[in-house]
């Protein structure tokens, strides 16, 4: 029987993925951490405990207290926040990748999800449809902090046998947690905007194209490639992951298909540099081939779900 520590439980993955989660191993076996009070429906299905991933004591005797077998380290300060707080988000990303890569060698939790992101390209990489192994110079804290963790994953698997698995998540869309300090956030704000005001003003350019994808196919894609046999794997850094692709124009006009008195204006801000120096659309296809990664949604139907369910949230 597997029993999980989710690192990060409060988070727009981690508050999603850690009910994910107690569906399949039971509430029980599945431990939910943070530094800050989760979301109720957490609290109430299971076990919740304040840690902090950076003190790697307490970290060690937790996974050792409660026989923990897997880890998702959800930790992270994103893009747009990691600008403006450049070594503090360093020594955040960077110490919780070691930490919990360090906890795989010192306890029984060998097996690791760690997340990168399409931040880890830059802007000599090619921009439409990103293949999994390219140019990748990043130009920004958060980017320099994801290629550097990948490159740490791949070698404590090869040097020290860690099941490391990780995937590059584009933007992730989301109607239960709102956005948190990243880069495609725009794409989340919209919507509540969209229903809260009936306009928006998008802080990137109307025509910036970004590879998004929708909560419940990145929540699906992480517990597949978890479960998968890694004998499959034709790497152990990290999975280009693509979802689809669109413009903060073609988000507005599909909203106007509910919405018809919808505005949007736009004025960017230092975001949109960062924007310009990520891919367009992502080539996900070793994914698909090596561990079956699949997505459900397009831009419509997630359009028509999070208005939903956004409405109903927020009345």
């Amino acid at each position: 029987m597997e029993r999980i520590l989710v690192i990060g439980c409060s988070g727009q993955i981690g508050s999603e993925l850690t009910l994910a989660l107690r569906k399949i191993h039971g509430n029980e076996n599945v431990f939910a951490t943070d530094i800050k009070q989760p979301p109720a429906d957490i609290l109430e299905s299971g076990p919740f405990h304040v840690l902090d991933v950076l003190d790697y004591n307490n970290l060690l005797h937790f996974a050792v207290r409660f026989k923990i077998t897997q880890v998702y380290n959800l930790a992270a300060v994103l893009s747009g926040n990691a600008e403006k707080i450049p070594m503090q988000a360093w020594e955040i990303n960077m110490k919780a990748l070691m930490n919990t890569l360090e906890l795989a060698r010192d306890s029984d939790a060998k097996k690791l999800f760690w997340p990168s992101s399409i931040a880890v390209f830059g802007p000599t990489t090619p921009r439409f449809n990103t293949p999994q192994l390219t140019v990748m110079e990043p130009n920004t804290v958060y980017g320099i902090s994801k290629l550097a963790g990948e490159r740490w994953g791949e070698y404590y698997q090869k040097r020290y046998g860690i099941d490391f698995r990780s995937v590059r998540y584009p933007g992730l869309i989301s109607y239960k947690t709102e956005a948190g300090g990243g880069t495609t956030d725009y794409a989340v704000e919209i919507y509540y905007e969209a229903i809260r005001n009936k306009k928006y003003e998008c802080f990137l350019r109307e025509d910036s194209a970004l590879p998004m994808m929708f909560m419940d196919d990145a929540i699906a894609a992480t517990i597949k490639l978890m479960n998968a046999n890694s004998s499959k794997f034709s790497l152990r850094s990290s999975y280009n992951v693509g979802g689809m692709s669109f413009t903060p124009k073609d988000v507005a006009a599909a909203i106007k298909k509910h919405i018809p008195e919808f505005e949007i204006t736009y004025k960017p801000d230092f975001r949109q540099a960062i924007a310009d120096s990520w891919p367009a659309s992502i080539d996900d296809q070793v994914a698909r081939k090596d561990w079956g990664l699949s997505d459900k949604f397009n831009l419509d139907s997630m359009t028509e779900l999070m208005l939903t369910e956004i409405t109903k949230k927020i009345g």
